[in-house]
């Protein structure tokens, strides 16, 4: 076993232990892949200010999220397939979170159940949804989230249609499935990841036995190619707002004017986010988008940070610009597929670390503390 010392670490690991075809769907962008580069390119390149001689010995990473106290200000964002990158892995990933204090969030496609993750843990989880065209579908996924106790609502809003990812197409990851030689000899290669999924999960939890005419991943896969709905509009999400009736997320905001057209939503946060850089190629990156979204409705709704985040550096540079929280996709699953419960228990430790170590070395106590004056402008 190699020594952990970074994110980085685990997802070297997590590329050598999971296939390569759910290993590059986790860690792929839309076409040339821009913005996906971007997102962690742009972190980069903001400098922190380092300041001395400041009493910073009771620094604490805790803070406050739609009135729920945290370990730190780090949500685990909705992944798709997590549970194949290691078996049940929404289920670990849940725990994980748990154990930590933070804030979990399945998604709609993900391979373990809301009910599977629900039966497995204590504290309430967040559920993530896709607006699709079976409407009757989506009442009865919140009535699922509602009975299983989950706390909050992620809306995701940036999906009407699926951006391409080339990786995906020749690794065969299409719609369906492809099953090609160089898959299965790259499973071969893979054993203790291949006895792991035969005693797990294989199909879409949220989806097996709730739709029509569909059971296996194949067909549950082409249902929800034909589901994402292009003609998804505000008035949606005033009615998901309604059938939910609890604390409602949107995510996929990038742009002022529609974060200023979901504080009018009544929604409770607003994620800025770009999904990963895996819709549209050449946006802009989410932490370029942070700091005009966040001075303009900042004082009216919570707005959170996706996009990039692989160390506690980089949390704390989206706090000082704006995020009162910030999701986490490619981290958790990197330490998901390097050791299942344990590699995402250790990438959580990693970060709360590096941000406590930066929070002191540029002077700050608390998180609320942290803001644009500890940035080299």
């Amino acid at each position: 076993m190699p020594v952990i010392t970074c994110v980085e670490d685990l997802r070297q690991l997590a590329q050598k232990r999971v296939p390569k075809a759910f290993y590059d769907y986790a860690d792929s962008g839309a076409y040339t892949e821009s913005t996906y580069r971007s997102n962690s390119s742009d972190l980069a390149a903001i400098k922190l200010r380092q300041r001395v001689a400041i009493n910073v010995e009771q620094r604490s990473t805790r803070t406050n999220l739609l009135g729920q106290e945290v370990s730190m200000p780090v949500i685990i964002a909705p992944t798709g397939l997590a549970g194949m990158q290691w078996a049940n892995g929404e289920i670990l990933g849940a725990l994980a979170a748990e154990k930590f204090g933070i804030p979990f969030t399945l998604s709609t496609m993900s391979i373990c159940s809301i009910e599977d993750v629900a039966a497995a843990t204590r504290a309430p989880f967040w559920f993530q949804l896709y607006v699709m065209r079976d409407r009757g579908f989506i009442r009865a996924l919140i009535q699922r989230a509602k009975a299983a106790g989950c706390s909050a609502l992620v809306l995701t809003l940036d999906l009407q249609i699926l951006g391409q990812r080339h990786k995906d197409l020749k690794n065969g990851m299409s719609v369906p499935p492809k099953l090609t030689l160089a898959n299965i000899l790259d499973i071969g290669s893979k054993p203790a990841w291949a006895l792991r999924a035969l005693a797990g999960r294989k199909t879409f939890g949220n989806l097996a036995g709730h739709v029509t005419g569909g059971s296996d991943i194949v067909s549950l896969s082409q249902w929800t190619a034909q589901q994402f709905d292009p003609t998804l509009s505000w008035d949606d999400v005033a009615w998901i707002k309604q059938e939910w009736g609890g604390k409602l997320i949107l995510k996929g905001i990038l742009d002022v004017e529609d974060a200023r057209l979901a504080v009018a939503t009544g929604a409770d946060a607003i994620v800025v986010s770009n999904h990963g850089g895996r819709q549209l190629d050449g946006a802009m990156s989410s932490i370029q988008a942070l700091p005009a979204i966040a001075e303009a409705v900042g004082d009216q709704i919570e707005v959170w940070f996706d996009g990039g985040i692989r160390s506690g550096q980089d949390i704390l540079k989206a706090c000082a610009l704006g995020a009162k929280a910030n999701m986490i996709g490619r981290a958790f699953l990197y330490g998901l597929g390097a050791m299942g419960e344990a590699g995402v228990s250790q990438m959580l430790s990693i970060l709360q670390r590096e941000l406590d170590v930066s929070m002191a070395l540029t002077g700050k106590q608390t998180i609320r503390d942290i803001g644009p004056d500890i940035l080299v402008r």
